[in-house]
């Protein structure tokens, strides 16, 4: 299997199954002389964390992340960063019976027909538990932009159910375990979750990601676009199914004078009067707050039974034991971020290569 890394000249790979021994990453491209410890990485592991609450999957996993290597006496030497995370709670059991039936939106029947072969135990490679790594990269991304660079994201919607805009309050975010910035929506999917839940379903989620103090510049014409770099990067992400960038698809139902981003002189500097492009133009940040938003579908693995084949070409019935999300959405929240802050520091490193 090809295409485990991505970005240009800030790279990532990762390496790893779900119920493998270990998962890990390997992040080449970091500019020594940075300060950088396992203290500066697991905060972003423990928001993502399974089982920290009734509304994820109660697989136990600790993510306590180790650097092997790119580092010495606290910073950054230039030279690959090696991470490391151990499996801990691995129960391959549990896919006993589906090791040979493909599962209904799952990539298990995509996997086989390209590679004849697939790892049955949660997905394998194509099992979020691959995200883990992408949150322990983003971690050391955001070192590269520093802390004049703010990312953050919030679920927005849990299927249906959207927040109101009125009432968003980014210190809300930390308060509830969906990632909300509304604390009434927020209790109102409690109920939604656990009902969801103990039927054996799932429901997807619409996540926002955003971030301010980008500086202008960042980006390329044509091939290189920050905005397509960033959708690629979001869409990457296991489940999600749409991407959009500032006012997005409903961009499409304005008018010209509506969605156009007026601009005024104040005190010797360019400010904009809206946010409708989300921070980018002609594929080029301009200094704006990069807004995001990415739409992730309900968890294939359900109890509910669902008609599907097997590997043998049989008529079967699927229906999928273990510990799964019943909102997988809210564990990428931070997946997000960190992807969105892998692309700023990749194309900060290919903007300072260009101009100096």
């Amino acid at each position: 299997m090809s295409h485990n890394t991505f970005g240009h000249l800030f790279r990532v790979t990762t390496w790893g199954e779900s119920h493998g021994p270990s998962i890990g990453a390997v992040v080449d491209g970091c500019p020594p002389g940075i300060e950088l410890s396992e203290a500066d990485i697991q905060p972003f592991l423990d928001k993502r964390r399974p089982g920290t609450s009734r509304f994820t999957t109660q697989r136990q996993e600790a993510d306590q992340v180790r650097i092997l290597s790119g580092v010495y006496e606290g910073r950054t030497t230039g030279t690959p960063i090696s991470l490391f995370i151990e499996n801990t709670d691995q129960r391959s059991k549990d896919y006993a019976n589906i090791a040979a039936q493909y599962r209904p939106g799952h990539a298990d029947v995509a996997y086989d027909m390209k590679y004849g072969h697939r790892d049955p135990r949660g997905g394998g490679r194509s099992s979020a538990r691959e995200t883990a790594m992408r949150v322990a990269a983003g971690a050391i991304a955001r070192k590269i932009l520093g802390a004049g660079v703010v990312i953050r994201g919030a679920m927005v919607a849990m299927g249906p159910h959207a927040v109101a805009p009125a009432r968003w309050d980014w210190a809300e975010v930390d308060q509830n375990p969906f990632f909300c910035p509304d604390a009434i929506a927020a209790s109102a999917w409690e109920a939604i979750l656990d009902t969801i839940r103990k039927d054996g379903s799932s429901i997807g989620a619409t996540l926002q990601i955003e971030a301010e103090g980008v500086p202008p510049g960042l980006g390329a014409p044509l091939y290189g676009k920050l905005d397509a770099d960033i959708a690629a990067a979001l869409m990457s992400i296991n489940a999600v199914k749409g991407v959009e960038i500032g006012d997005g698809f409903a961009a499409a139902s304005l008018r010209g004078e509506d969605n156009a981003d007026e601009m005024r002189m104040e005190n010797g500097k360019i400010e904009f009067l809206s946010n409708h492009a989300g921070g980018v133009l002609g594929g080029i940040a301009t200094g704006q707050p990069i807004v995001a938003r990415f739409a992730v579908k309900p968890t294939s693995s359900i109890l509910t039974p669902k008609q599907s084949v097997s590997a043998a070409g049989e008529d079967v019935e699927v229906f999928t034991k273990g510990r799964h999300d019943p909102c997988v959405g809210i564990r990428a929240v931070p997946v997000g971020e960190a992807m969105l802050a892998c692309v700023l520091a990749d194309h900060l490193l290919r903007h300072r290569a260009q101009n100096g």
